[in-house]
């Protein structure tokens, strides 16, 4: 079916089921205070547990926003342990939904915007989730391959040849699962219709992250009885690029001997990847053929990965200023300004952002963690012994703090700064006497002791490369909305903890960057000037009581290895 004919007049928008599962917001408020006709700009934020649409004003408020999750395929077998998928199709579905119900509020709200249209949409997305799909078609030849997915585990110690730094010095990556190369290679392995048209038809098969997908449907023309489209734009950003293990860092271009190298013996023509462009500029005007209406002729006008978006967001536009996003995983970075500093401590070098084509390139270390959100799912889902994340602060609060409990949420290897793909999950230091309450501590505090490891992981580097270093944290994110976490973060780390007034900041970021590329905001220092302080967190632990935690924590991380 497609996205034209799941269209229903407005007046019945609230009684379909299709929009029962919508989470919806308008603040009426942030409208009035932004004139008659406010200059608005979208932000599509594409994250691996659900899809948002949002709207914000040119003060950076949220004027409205809508949210669909998404399935979580975990396919069954014993020979599938630790894969992750998403349908692509479901995720492009889901934004038009969000994009349609938005613009079905303002519109009730008296904001139309077929008359005021937005000026300018921007995406950011889940960064190394990756896609193959046929650009004749449209469809895909398979899921959506999610970044935690360890499938592809084995292929990159093959190719790394025991050396998993062996690209480190062009791509700034290490290698491993989590990259979008090493997904690519599994698909040229494994899809049977991939490997046909790789031999006989390779100019039409397309890889992609999610910004390509989103960015593709959305520019493109809406087919007969199908989903997605054919004919888009065929596009990513430097950010995204750069978390391939195909892009070099220095010239920003897809490099053919990293490609043939990691997808030996496949010969993957450079028309199947997307033109790089920069992470804020118009690429292209939307199309309505996904049966929205206030779409059309709307800029795309900027791109960015989840993270270097949230970079962006939290205003940290000077080397040394840095952010700690708590969503799905936990994923600290910070600006190292035009030069690319290679770590030597597990971190990843990767591109910030990139302003306008051909300008000047910020680039970042950051720490990627894979589980931090998404272990509180695990205790809600799995174990079933909380109702939701709410609950966590309160059963947590109820223990005179861990009591020798420390949960490893390696469900995925450990990440930065470790990089052990046999690390496996545990729950250590467990006598008769602990209950759920400690359980749900160790995990709350799993978050803050991996956001210590990669905050000194990353100004080890900055010290090691003299350059600045990080003296704060800014936070943003769903886990935020924790303060137990929050404090004890900034006890275990002992620098102050930030939180922002708008939170949203991953999405807000891609707005800016949209909105920069057509003159919604002059510059930088204005962005800078929206940006405000919500809560401060102080440290107030005893060393003793910090060194005695660390240690448990570092004694349990060892437990977690070698299986």
């Amino acid at each position: 079916m497609s996205i034209s004919a799941l269209r229903i007049s407005n007046d019945n928008l609230h009684r379909s089921s299709l929009y029962a599962d919508v989470s919806v917001r308008v603040d009426e408020k942030v409208l009035k205070n932004a004139g008659d006709l406010p200059d608005l700009v979208g932000s599509i934020d594409q994250g691996t547990s659900s899809t948002r649409f949002l709207v914000f004003t040119k003060q950076g408020r949220i004027a409205a926003s809508a949210q669909m999750e998404h399935t979580q395929i975990f396919p069954s077998g014993e020979d599938k342990v630790g894969w992750h998928e998403h349908d692509p199709e479901e995720i492009y579905a889901n934004t038009i939904r969000c994009i349609r119900v938005v613009y079905s509020q303002l519109q009730t709200a008296g904001v139309n915007l077929i008359t005021t249209p937005l000026k300018a949409v921007g995406i950011t997305n889940q960064r190394e989730t990756t896609i193959a799909w046929n650009s004749e078609t449209g469809d895909p030849y398979y899921n959506a391959i999610v970044w935690d997915d360890l499938r592809t585990t084995s292929i990159a110690e093959k190719i790394a040849k025991g050396n998993p730094d062996r690209f480190r010095s062009k791509t700034g990556l290490p290698l491993a699962s989590y990259f979008s190369g090493t997904k690519v290679k599994w698909l040229l392995d494994n899809v049977p219709k991939l490997q046909e048209d790789l031999r006989n038809h390779p100019d039409v098969i397309r890889f992609g992250t999610m910004d390509t997908w989103l960015a593709y449907n959305l520019t493109g023309k809406e087919r007969d009885d199908a989903v997605s489209n054919v004919g888009g734009t065929f596009i990513t950003d430097v950010t995204n690029a750069s978390r391939w293990l195909f892009m070099d860092l220095k010239t920003l271009q897809w490099d053919k001997e990293l490609i043939d190298e990691i997808c030996a013996p496949h010969n993957v023509p450079l028309t199947a990847l997307p033109e790089i462009k920069s992470s804020s500029e118009v690429y292209a005007t939307l199309s309505d053929s996904g049966g929205v209406p206030c779409l059309a002729t709307v800029p795309l006008a900027s791109i960015l990965g989840d993270q270097q978006s949230a970079l962006f967001g939290q205003s940290a536009y000077e080397p040394g200023e840095g952010k700690c996003t708590y969503g799905t995983g936990l994923f600290l970075m910070m600006n190292t300004g035009s030069r690319a500093v290679y770590s030597t401590h597990g971190l990843l070098t990767t591109v910030g952002y990139q302003l306008g084509e051909g300008g000047e390139v910020t680039y970042a270390l950051e720490g990627s963690v894979s589980h931090a959100g998404s272990t509180i799912q695990w205790l809600r889902d799995s174990l079933q012994i909380i109702k939701d994340a709410a609950e966590c602060e309160s059963l947590a609060s109820e223990t005179n703090g861990n009591e020798g409990v420390y949960v490893v949420p390696a469900f995925a290897g450990l990440f930065a700064p470790h990089w052990r793909p046999d690390a496996r999950a545990c729950i250590v230091g467990m006598t008769q006497s602990h209950t759920k309450h400690h359980i749900v501590r160790g995990a709350l505090e799993a978050t803050s002791y991996q956001a210590r490891e990669v905050f000194e992981a990353i100004n080890a580097d900055a010290r090691s490369q003299k350059v600045a270093s990080l003296k704060e944290l800014k936070v943003d994110g769903g886990g935020t909305n924790n303060s137990l976490m929050m404090q004890f973060t900034s006890d275990m780390i002992s620098v102050d903890v930030i939180k922002p007034v708008v939170m949203e900041t991953t999405a807000i970021g891609a707005a800016f960057a949209a909105g920069l590329a057509v003159g919604v905001w002059e510059s930088l220092d204005e962005i800078k000037s929206l940006w405000a302080v919500a809560r401060t967190f102080n440290p107030s632990m005893s060393e003793e009581d910090r060194s005695k935690n660390w240690k448990g924590w570092k004694k349990a991380v060892e437990r977690s290895l070698g299986w």
